[in-house]
């Protein structure tokens, strides 16, 4: 496993952003393990995660020029991304949309960099049901801009609720949208660091279980 993989989910073990037990999902299915992006609450938090981030992105090799983040947490995870790239000497432009249009000052859905001519990056916390990424790809279409690929933190390989062939809701919008998704990690990885750690031993049992009965293949070989 490479290394950004371990150092992010170090971190959202230390941060409680990935916890164990029994949590049952929107999609009613009963998880033994959640991660809640909203944990990483703190500066040094988020500047680590961001760096995971970059090294996920770096690895893939993927060709971008902009960064973008769908509301809500995609807005500060976009911000603190480009903070970090800002640190490797790459300045990336940062666009993102509001929920609901503005009506008075400038007005419309997207504030930051202009999208048009871009090659846009789009940066969130997990995908799904894949309703804001479908929604972010519309946006950035509409204002000329070119969807790239999108990273996300944490890719739970698992079957989507739904009629259709099996996919994971990353692999659907890859499959619908033709761009790549970069996990910084998958369950796939969250095993093997849970086979490795003597205190998470104990989880990988239940982990293989609920990946027998629902799981996908990786989205991504980054």
């Amino acid at each position: 496993m490479t290394d950004h993989r371990t150092r992010f989910l170090q971190l959202a073990l230390r941060v409680d952003a990935l916890r164990f037990g029994e949590f049952t999902l929107k999609s009613g299915r009963v998880s033994p393990y959640f991660f809640n992006a909203g944990r990483f609450d703190t500066g040094a938090a988020i500047a680590g995660l961001a760096r995971c981030y970059a090294d996920a992105v770096d690895t893939a090799g993927l060709d971008f020029d902009l960064l973008f983040g769908p509301a809500y947490k995609g807005i500060p995870l976009a911000t603190a991304l480009a903070c970090e790239y800002a640190g490797r000497g790459r300045d990336l432009p940062v666009a993102f949309n509001r929920k609901e249009a503005k009506a008075h000052g400038e007005g419309g859905t997207l504030i930051g960099a202009s999208l048009a001519g871009k090659r846009v990056l789009i940066v969130d916390d997990v995908i799904t049901a894949g309703t804001a990424i479908r929604e972010a790809l519309g946006l950035i279409r509409d204002a000329g801009g070119v969807p790239a690929g999108i990273v996300i933190a944490l890719d739970r390989q698992e079957v989507a609720p739904g009629d259709g062939p099996p996919m994971s809701a990353a692999q659907a919008v890859t499959a619908e949208a033709g761009i790549p998704v970069i996990p910084v990690a998958g369950l796939d990885d969250l095993l093997a660091f849970a086979g490795e750690s003597a205190d998470l031993l104990d989880q990988r049992d239940r982990l293989l279980a609920y990946r027998a009965r629902y799981g996908c293949a990786a989205t991504s070989t980054t």
